[in-house]
């Protein structure tokens, strides 16, 4: 390799591992500030915390739902958990770029059937044949209702159908949209909880409404008892 190579190729790699630093200093700030504000307690209810390729599925109330669900992983499930997160939020501006893209590696989707190009369940499945693990929200927005829980959206049926062998494992994220209210700025410490689930998978033939109505009964049954009214 030439001299002239050598130098141009470091030109290239430093600012590639100021980025990455960048990043890990980054994510570790943001885990940091999020237990601070929200003394977070996981409660690992129906499963174990071990290096298993699962799809974490929960409810979804504030834009740092996957946050704190990412921040409660032992480090070693971290590295290997990826968020689906709206394209269209993610990409807004240059912070939340680096912070979708750097920080958490997340598995963006276009939420908008008449602008996508390509296929979110397609995205999802590309993402966890590379053995990643990934969080998702089957509701498909934010539940700013009263419900419980809003109807879920498709897209966990079709990814177990084609991934069965991969742990389903559902979540309940208790208290953070009364930290994080739509429309505030500044977080009222809570203490808030995640709780993980028993894992389910899509039986043979299973009907995608029957396994859709299993699955929002497997989260709601995952949630504290005062949490969920019947």
């Amino acid at each position: 390799m030439s001299s002239k190579c050598h130098v141009s190729c470091r030109f290239i790699l430093i600012p590639v591992l100021a980025r990455r630093f960048a990043a890990s200093a980054t994510g570790t700030a943001i885990g940091l500030f999020a237990r601070a504000v929200t003394a977070v307690q996981a409660t690992w209810a129906g499963c174990a915390p071990e290096p298993r390729q699962r799809v974490y599925f929960a409810n979804h109330t504030s834009n740092g739902d996957f946050v704190l669900i990412w921040t409660v992983l032992p480090p070693f499930m971290r590295d290997m958990t990826r968020p689906v997160a709206a394209r269209e939020y993610w990409l807004t501006s240059p912070l939340r770029s680096f912070i979708g893209r750097d920080v958490f590696n997340a598995v963006l989707i276009d939420r908008r059937p008449e602008a996508r190009t390509e296929d979110p369940v397609a995205q999802m499945i590309a993402a966890a044949d590379t053995g990643a693990s990934l969080i998702v929200f089957p509701e498909g927005q934010r539940n700013m209702t009263t419900e419980t829980l809003l109807p879920f959206k498709t897209g966990l049926y079709h990814f177990a159908r084609q991934r069965p062998e991969i742990d389903l494992v559902p979540v309940w994220i208790a208290n953070l949209n009364r930290v994080m209210p739509k429309g505030e700025v500044i977080p009222i410490p809570l203490i808030c909880t995640v709780t993980f689930g028993t894992p389910l998978h899509v039986t043979e033939g299973e009907a995608k409404d029957a396994f859709l109505a299993r699955a929002e009964a497997a989260l709601r049954a995952t949630a504290p008892a005062e949490r969920v009214p019947a």
